[in-house]
């Protein structure tokens, strides 16, 4: 279907799909439903592949996979009612990620709205707090103008839009054009304040780099890496962004947060200037891990955002910049060289990285625990799959315990590359997110680490990922348990096992009854053999690999306090006081 800037007489179906062409849509993932059906019957004819999945909340998840890999739209679409409410848990984790995700949300008859009638409910206030913009088509003839306006604010706002259509409006004929899609550029943040952050860098003792996800959404690692280089300052990455900065630059020293790298920690606690690049400096983030309280009070902080809601939301800043963190850091980098010409690179400062990573490397290295009879250790487990895994691959993780160690052992060269769950922390996160990055970036191979107990919420899409021939690799963490509620009844419920213990099939005899590959682990030495096999075979694969219940330390140990049991029948099965 061509693209009309003039107005034509055509039906909102037609409309509404020449809308989604115009804005490059050549994916959508749902599951097909009556409500929006005429339309959906358009989209082999406009180009548009419908990936059909097991359940609406994968979907969207997909769409969030497909948006962060690509940075372009990703779009779903379900059934107005039950449908669309499956959506919400994933659309909330795709708010968080900050990813242009168009949700259309067909709704029940304009004419029986209220009545309470077939899957019938409001589908504008379920969605109102995790979405940065709605709109309720009001009239078939506007289902471009409104549709079209969603897509600018997905990209320009960088997060979830929710389109909600009466299904009636789909029907009937209407004269209306398809508006041509455009940009606003925000550049770097105001000259004065550019000029102010580079004396604040150019006059510290000990300047530290926070590279967060606006740098990848910016596509801004190589100008980011030039200003790095200019002040010889060292880049963390911000939580669950590790591939913000590329892990091989001698200036990269991983990630913060939660099992993140004790060389970022102890790096930044000792710097004078922070500058925070594309980040809200998360709460979660920067607590303390390890036993370290590594996050520096008396630095300076510059934080650079491209939305101004976040400057200074989370840490007292010194400085705050509405900018886009690509042209900000280019501005940063000429400032600088203005106010101070060739900066040397700082001999001492590159020693002290340089030492640090191999301080934190041999101590990351001495945390592998022991394999046990059929089962490996967790660590061991993820030191293996790094070293297996593809430079150019992605990684999507669920939440959970292993999930979360892995967050030691994944470092990445190019952008776009990591996606979890982030701060919404849902379960049953990785596989459909690794299926929708996939569909978006085939060239890539995609990998999902989850845990046993997530799997049990997406391993239906395998049969998705037969059916559409999108090879995907699951990698199961089979340990038996939910480990991350478990470590908490082992640290503060005196081991008291409620609801955390699971018997698992071999997950690898399940994917292959689905028609899938399924390969069962049981040893270190065969899991980097088991990853290239996966990837190679060009086949959906799930790899079912069985770890020791080996657990690493809880997320927080402020979120428990040994509990206190007041009622005399349930004494004795409270904590001793």
């Amino acid at each position: 279907m061509a693209v009309h800037e003039a107005k034509q007489r055509m039906t909102p179906s037609e409309a509404f799909v020449e809308t989604l062409v115009a804005h490059g849509v050549s994916d959508v993932f749902g599951i097909v439903g009556s409500a929006y059906m005429d339309a959906h019957d358009l989209f082999p004819l406009a180009g548009i592949r419908f990936i059909s999945t097991a359940h609406e909340q994968n979907a969207a998840h997909m769409a969030d996979g497909y948006a962060r890999a690509t940075g372009r739209h990703g779009v779903c679409i379900a059934q107005n009612g039950p449908g669309v409410t499956n959506f919400v848990t994933a659309i909330a984790a795709a708010y968080w990620a900050h990813s242009p995700v168009v949700a259309i949300t067909p709704e029940s008859g304009s004419a029986s709205a209220g009545l309470g009638g077939f899957q019938e409910t409001d589908q504008m206030p379920i969605f109102s707090k995790i979405t940065r913009w709605q709109t309720h088509v009001n009239s078939p003839a506007r289902i471009a103008e409104l549709t079209a306006r969603a897509f600018h604010y997905a990209l320009q706002e960088r997060g979830p839009v929710q389109v909600n259509i009466p299904r009636d409006y789909f029907y009937g004929e209407i004269e209306t054009e398809i508006p041509a899609p455009f940009r606003v550029r925000l550049g770097p943040g105001n000259h004065q304040d550019i000029r102010e952050a580079a004396r604040l860098l150019a006059d510290a003792a000990f300047p530290v780099i926070i590279a967060g996800g606006g740098v990848i959404m910016a596509d801004g690692v190589s100008e980011l890496a030039e200003l790095a280089e200019t002040l010889s300052a060292p880049v963390v990455n911000s939580y669950l962004h590790n591939d913000s900065f590329p892990a091989s630059h001698p200036l990269a020293v991983g990630p913060l947060g939660y099992q993140g790298s004790k060389a970022a920690m102890r790096l930044i606690s000792q710097a004078d200037v922070v500058l925070a690049m594309g980040s809200r400096l998360g709460p979660f983030g920067t607590l303390p891990q390890y036993g370290l309280d590594y996050w520096p009070e008396q630095a300076r902080i510059i934080q650079v955002d491209a939305d101004p809601r976040v400057l200074g939301l989370v840490k007292k800043i010194a400085l705050g910049i509405h900018g886009d963190a690509r042209d900000a850091a280019e501005a940063l980098t000429a400032a600088i060289r203005e106010l101070r010409g060739p900066m040397p690179p700082d001999a001492d400062r590159l020693a002290r990285i340089s030492t640090e990573k191999q301080i934190w490397e041999k101590e990351l290295a001495g945390f592998a625990g022991t394999n046990a009879h059929g089962r490996v250790d967790p660590r061991r487990a993820l030191a293996e799959l790094a070293r297996a895994r593809p430079e150019n691959a992605m990684v999507a993780t669920d939440i959970g315990n292993v999930c979360s160690v892995a967050n030691s052992y994944l470092s990445f060269e190019k952008p776009a590359s990591f996606f979890a769950a982030m701060s919404f922390g849902n379960c049953g996160y990785a596989f459909p997110t690794a299926i929708g990055a996939k569909v978006g970036r085939p060239d890539r191979p995609s990998i999902a680490y989850v845990g046993d107990g997530a799997w049990g919420m997406s391993l239906a899409e395998v049969m998705t990922c037969v059916r559409e021939n999108i090879p995907v690799v699951a990698v199961v963490f089979d340990n038996g348990q939910w480990g991350a509620e478990k470590r908490n009844q082992i640290d503060y419920f005196d081991r008291r096992f409620l609801g955390t213990e699971l018997e698992n099939p071999d997950f690898a005899v399940v994917a292959q009854a689905m028609g899938a590959q399924g390969i069962s682990v049981s040893h270190e030495d065969q899991i980097g053999d088991a990853l290239r096999t996966a990837i190679r075979s060009e086949r959906p694969t799930v790899i079912n690999l069985r770890l020791t219940q080996a657990l690493g330390a809880p997320f927080r140990r402020d979120a428990f306090r040994p509990p206190r049991r007041l009622l005399r029948k349930y004494a004795a099965h409270g904590a001793k006081e």
